[in-house]
């Protein structure tokens, strides 16, 4: 981001209260929140990798397998000898339902941990708030392209066929008809992501939902949940979901809907989440908002980043908060509208080299950002999923203005590449 300097507001940093962060996640997305929550916390990182930039930000660090819990547990208890330890605080999807164990274990603030494997679980969830009376799309679990079609036919064209377990838009993808189902399936069952667990049932097909699509971030304190960012997000490449954009307000009505907010309440409280932050996603339908999914954590792709440019409150040092179990004050500083805009390549190619056009920049651009460097190889879903070579941000008082300036993103930021044979 464009200013990562700390400015803690403890005159002696080691009366500030520790958080062990649990992974640190892909510098360009997150170091932003490392430099503001380092401003409120100390952070110990416990992380699979050696601490190289995240330091900048860190008390200290422990170079630990956090696949393993209780190597992980071990190292905090380490920590905690010599530390007052407040909180565990990730935005790893891949480990939230083992920090909230942690967490637990240790007497700190979190939501319980079959809370948050329930958000993990997508099938789960749909059980869940079905039970509860919470709107739900159609959804069934299927193991063989068999069953996915069955279960398309008794839905009806065109679903959703997606991994159980995935994040990030990985392994979802749209069947129009019988004649793409197996294919479909093929993609959500051999999805791969982070890590991410298989389950034995490891496919959902579900209705196919109409309208625009938002994300919620919210955080949670004594199970008050308050929304902090509403993202509108813009998808390309259809039938797949990849993730082009989000454009985010202050001053979006959708934070007086009454039918949304009502819903995310209910959600909430249906999983028994009670600290902590999440990032839920719905089709506004013309029922009405209908839940894709909830995620135990921070939404990614820059969106609390938007959320602090457009309004001047940190969602990621409210998230830090309710993970220490404070309540934070989310009052706007001020109303402004903020958007994002990833870069993606034509098709598979080997990168030469990204060129910023600044001569190009509308009067709303902020900053852009590389993703990629030269000799990476970028393709395309099916091939592969999440290969951005840079992104644009824009922020300004008038969100058509902002629009206009990222209108076409890839004149600001230019991939020259060597095509590949797909």
């Amino acid at each position: 981001m464009t200013d990562l300097a700390v400015h803690s507001p403890y005159t002696d940093a080691r009366e500030a209260p520790v958080l062990l962060l649990v992974g640190s996640g892909y510098r360009p997305y997150r170091e932003y929140i490392l430099a503001a929550v380092s401003q409120h916390y100390r952070l110990w990182l416990l992380d699979s990798h050696e601490a190289t930039w995240q330091l900048r930000y860190c008390a200290g660090a422990t170079r630990v397998d956090t696949r393993d819990a209780d190597a992980v547990r071990e190292a905090a208890l380490a920590v905690g000898e010599s530390l007052r330890v407040v909180g565990v605080f990730t935005y790893d999807e891949t480990q939230v339902v083992s920090c909230a164990r942690l967490a637990q274990d240790l007497g700190l603030p979190g939501s319980p941990p079959e809370a948050i494997t329930n958000c993990r679980d997508k099938a789960a969830t749909r059980a869940t708030l079905a039970a509860a009376g919470v709107p739900q799309p159609a959804s069934v679990v299927v193991t063989t392209a068999e069953e996915a079609l069955g279960a398309a036919e008794r839905i009806g064209y065109p679903v959703i066929v997606k991994a159980r377990g995935m994040a990030a838009s990985f392994g979802v993808v749209r069947a129009d008809d019988a004649a793409d189902i197996a294919a479909a399936f093929a993609a959500a069952d051999g999805a791969d992501f982070m890590d991410l667990p298989r389950y034995p049932a490891n496919v959902l097909v579900e209705e196919y939902l109409t309208g625009p699509e938002i994300s919620v971030d919210a955080v949670i304190h004594d199970g008050e949940v308050t929304p902090t960012v509403i993202a509108h997000k813009r998808l390309g490449l259809e039938p797949y979901f990849e993730e082009t954009g989000h454009d985010v307000d202050a001053r979006d009505p959708l934070f007086e809907d009454e039918e949304l907010l009502r819903q995310l309440r209910d959600i909430h409280r249906a999983l028994g989440l009670t600290h902590g932050a999440t990032h839920s996603e719905f089709k506004l339908t013309p029922r009405g908002p209908r839940l894709v999914e909830v995620n135990a954590r921070l939404g990614g792709d820059l969106i609390p980043y938007l959320g602090l440019l457009a309004t001047g409150v940190d969602p990621t040092v409210a998230a830090a908060h309710a993970a220490a179990g404070r309540r934070a004050d989310l009052t706007p500083v001020h109303r402004k509208a903020a958007a994002v805009r990833f870069l993606l390549p034509e098709g598979r190619c080997r990168t030469v080299e990204v060129v910023t056009h600044t001569d190009r920049f509308g009067p709303t651009v902020h900053e852009t950002g590389i993703t990629a460097d030269p000799g990476d190889e970028l393709d395309l879903p099916p091939a592969a999923f999440f290969t951005r070579y840079g992104h644009v941000v824009a922020v300004g008082e008038d969100m058509g203005q902002v629009q206009e300036d990222l209108r076409e993103p890839w004149r600001l930021l230019e991939l020259r590449a060597e095509a590949l044979p797909d």
